[in-house]
C-alpha cells in the first residue's frame, strides 16, 4: 500500500505558475503515478501521468505548459504548472497504482490510491 499526501495550491492570477506536490510513502516500488483534477459539477479527469519507467503522458488541455516529474529518492510527485488559465481551476489529485500495463495512464478508473487534493485556483 502507499500513502499519498499533496501540497502546494493556492490562488494565482492568469498566466502564473504553480508547483504540486506529492508526498508517497509506505510500498513505492514500481508506483506508476498521476495528477487529475476535478472542478465542481463536472467529472475527474487525467492531467499528467507517470510510470513506473519513466514514461509521461499529458491532456492535451496543459501539453506545453504542465510538465510532471519525480524525485524518486525522496518518493514525491511534483506538476509544475506554468502558463495557468481560469479554466485550469479545480481540486488537483495525485493518485498511484501497481498495475504493470494499463491502456493509459490519464484515466482515473486505474488509480486504487488517492490523496486528500489540493485546491488550484486561477483568475482572470
Amino acid at each position: 500500500q502507499v500513502q499519498l499526501v499533496e501540497s502546494g495550491g493556492g490562488s494565482v492570477q492568469a498566466g502564473g505558475s504553480l508547483r504540486l506536490s506529492c508526498a508517497a510513502s509506505g510500498w513505492t516500488y514500481r508506483l506508476n503515478m498521476g495528477w487529475f483534477r476535478q472542478a465542481p459539477g463536472k467529472e475527474r479527469e487525467g492531467v499528467a501521468g507517470l510510470d513506473a519507467d519513466g514514461t509521461t503522458s499529458y491532456a492535451d488541455s496543459v501539453k506545453g505548459r504542465f510538465t510532471i516529474s519525480k524525485d524518486n529518492a525522496k518518493d514525491i510527485l511534483y506538476l509544475q504548472m506554468n502558463s495557468l488559465k481560469p479554466e485550469d481551476t479545480a481540486m488537483y489529485y495525485c493518485a498511484a497504482h501497481y498495475r504493470p500495463k494499463i491502456p493509459t495512464s490519464l484515466s482515473p478508473q486505474w488509480y486504487n490510491y488517492w490523496g486528500q487534493g489540493t485546491q488550484v485556483t486561477v483568475s482572470s
